[in-house]
């Protein structure tokens, strides 16, 4: 054998392992399963509950989604916007004592509301706004499913067929929702990202303090000590 042909051989049997060795990344790239796994966190787990353990099937709904919606851009909220959104969250929360029914319905419109406003799919496309949430906020999605389900369930006349959320449930659909909305409004500040010093801002410390407290996840006293007036 020519040593022309020796060569030959070897650049093709190189090329061949080259080709599988770019076909075994891409397996295992932004849809592969451990990626997966760690991107969608505990959406991954409901995907494969729900699939009844079937784990490529799962993959294969969360690797759609990911195709469908990945490439989302979230657009920042101005300041204005962003006050306004804490504002009428700050108002529900406090409404919640009296009317928790009423504060949950309106957490749940303020969810979809920002979202639409950070550049998701609008409200009015509950399923594709969910999808598009489950790529990019994974880990408080399910938040949103709770207080939606919770606010719909008198809406839609549910109270006919079943028994009415409690108190209890209707606190804790408002305290999960207010995660994602948090999350939300806190990466949508206006100039936020990857060009903020590792300390935060270095300006307007006094004004970003106030609106951290604003947005924090604790509740009025009345929120967790008292029984509400309204079951």
């Amino acid at each position: 054998m020519s040593t022309g042909v020796i060569i030959a051989l070897i650049v093709i049997v190189a090329a061949v392992i080259a080709v599988a060795a770019v076909l075994a990344v891409r397996s295992r790239g932004p849809h592969g399963g451990r990626s997966l796994k760690h991107r969608f966190g505990p959406e991954y787990d409901r995907a494969v509950a729900r699939h009844g353990g079937d784990v490529k099937a799962a993959e294969r709904e969360l690797g759609t989604l990911v195709e469908r919606h990945g490439g989302l851009q979230e657009r920042p909220l101005e300041p204005a916007e962003r006050e306004r959104f804490e504002a009428r969250w700050t108002a529900a929360q406090e409404r919640f004592v009296d009317s928790p029914r009423e504060a949950v319905a309106e957490a749940d419109r303020l969810v979809a509301e920002v979202a639409g406003a950070r550049g998701f799919p609008d409200g009015a496309q509950y399923d594709e706004q969910v999808a598009a949430l489950s790529v990019h906020h994974p880990r408080h999605v399910n938040g949103y499913r709770h207080v939606h389900h919770v606010a719909r369930f008198h809406a839609d006349g549910g109270a006919r067929n079943g028994q009415a959320p409690g108190t209890e449930d209707l606190r804790s659909a408002m305290v999960e929702a207010r995660a994602l909305f948090d999350e939300l409004v806190k990466e949508g500040r206006h100039g936020a990202g990857r060009h903020r010093s590792p300390a935060g801002v270095t300006q307007g410390r006094e004004t970003h303090a106030r609106s951290e407290h604003r947005s924090s996840l604790h509740l009025p006293r009345g929120f967790h000590r008292h029984q509400t007036k309204e079951s």
